[in-house]
């Protein structure tokens, strides 16, 4: 599982001109999950990002955690995060979940994201979304489960 996180001073995301969610201060998340992810990967990968202390106290020092800043989170599915470009210049995305695994296990990341973060919202799986952002920093960190 992989996430790309970008801390924003807003973030949204919407389909056919139409907002499907928004954030203001916050994660937008990018989301692609492997073909073998499952929820004991997605619980660590939760607790790690809800952990990172990515924001700046009031020395400017990045040591405060999305709850510490009220901070909201927006999760967006991507599952070209585990694009294949070792051969030739078309990527191959064999190793993305398939829907019928990467739509239950996106749906449980939200839940349990709801668990610990008050404002989640979320893109929608397979639509084609357009993705606007205020990279607060800019401040970009990649998490992979296989490197946990």
């Amino acid at each position: 599982m992989r996430f790309v996180i970008q801390r924003v001073t807003e973030a949204a995301v919407r389909i056919d001109g139409e907002t499907v969610g928004s954030i203001g201060k916050g994660y937008l998340v990018l989301v692609g999950i492997a073909s073998g992810d499952n929820e004991a990967i997605a619980d660590k990968m939760i607790k790690k990002m809800v952990g990172l202390r990515i924001f700046d106290d009031e020395n400017g020092k990045t040591n405060l955690s999305l709850s510490s800043v009220n901070g909201e989170l927006l999760l967006v599915s991507q599952f070209t995060l585990y694009a294949d470009t070792r051969h030739g210049n078309r990527p191959g995305f064999t190793n993305a979940a398939k829907p019928d695994q990467a739509i239950p296990l996106y749906e449980y990341l939200i839940q349990k994201a709801k668990e610990s973060v008050p404002v989640v919202e979320q893109g929608v799986f397979g639509a084609d979304m357009k993705v606007s952002l205020v990279n607060d920093g800019p401040f970009t960190i990649v998490l992979d489960s296989a490197d946990m």
